[in-house]
């Protein structure tokens, strides 16, 4: 998409120094593409020990099995 900016022009290359792009417009993809990135590591960051795991993995491979077995036994006799 084409788009007109006003860009402070020590700030471009200076952000073309560290990026090390070829172009202006890479240097910018690759700085909008870590500023997104870095946001949403912060907001993972943020949801740090709100979020519980109720995971009681003996039963659910229990389950498993039991599911697996449940299928296998209908393919054996023709349900599908």
């Amino acid at each position: 998409m084409r788009t007109t900016l006003n860009l402070d022009d020590a700030l471009i290359e200076e952000l073309i120094k560290v990026t090390e792009a070829k172009t202006k417009t890479d240097a910018i993809h690759q700085a909008i593409a870590e500023l997104i990135r870095r946001r949403k590591l912060e907001r993972l960051k943020s949801l740090s020990g709100k979020i519980g795991f109720a995971l009681d993995l003996k039963k659910r491979k229990t389950g498993e099995l039991k599911r697996q077995r449940t299928v296998l036994s209908r393919w054996q006799h023709g349900h599908r």
